[in-house]
């Protein structure tokens, strides 16, 4: 990580409201580090200089438009998107129902903004990219909708998930930040052989 780097996780990392313990995450992945991403768009004038820092590395791809999930990596695409002057489009979540897999969660693009998509170039844009189910199940749901994903940006990326995701997509990845983090499978999980009591938020939207 270069100081420039540094810097810019720092400043990002004050934006987020962190906490230590054993998590289960939206992807089912567990971890030690949790995130409140809520708390990230209270105030969007703090978020929207780096919104434009992360629009100006995805212009590069000449995207048609910008698609983020919901809920905060849709917040985060909107800025984008307006920065780009290009259409933004969201991905809607679904659980699968099988939450003792890992990533049960789906996004879809809601009915009437399918069509508006196909044959066209999308960026996927995130708040946070932890294990990537967000991005992924996105991902999926533009390429099922004859979209071409271009690239992949994301205010934070924490561990090597998102990089390795987002090579098996075949496409880039952009990000103002990134920051070690330990992410393990349930049966590898040493916070779980060690017996720390596992806290699961209710799957809400924590970058996963």
């Amino acid at each position: 990580m270069t100081n420039r780097d540094d810097q810019a996780a720092r400043e990002l990392w004050r934006l987020f409201s962190s906490r230590s313990g054993h998590f289960r995450f939206e992807s089912g992945h567990h971890g030690n580090r949790w995130l409140d991403l809520e708390r990230v768009f209270l105030r969007p004038g703090l978020v929207r200089i780096f919104a434009v820092a992360l629009a100006a590395r995805i212009r590069v791809f000449k995207p048609d438009a910008v698609c983020g999930p919901l809920v905060e990596g849709a917040f985060m695409g909107l800025m984008v998107a307006e920065e780009l002057n290009v259409d933004f489009v969201y991905g809607e979540r679904f659980e699968r129902g099988d939450r003792e897999s890992l990533f049960p969660v789906e996004y879809h693009i809601p009915p009437a903004l399918r069509g508006m998509i196909a044959g066209r170039r999308i960026a996927i844009v995130n708040d946070v990219i932890n294990a990537g189910s967000a991005v992924q199940g996105t991902f999926t749901d533009l390429v099922a909708c004859d979209a071409t994903p271009v690239a992949i940006g994301a205010l934070l990326v924490l561990g090597p998930a998102a990089a390795r995701q987002a090579a098996t997509c075949g496409i880039p990845l952009e990000a103002i930040a990134s920051l070690p983090n330990d992410l393990w499978e349930p049966p590898h999980c040493p916070l779980c052989l060690a017996g720390i009591p596992l806290e699961d938020p209710g799957m809400r939207r924590t970058p996963g």
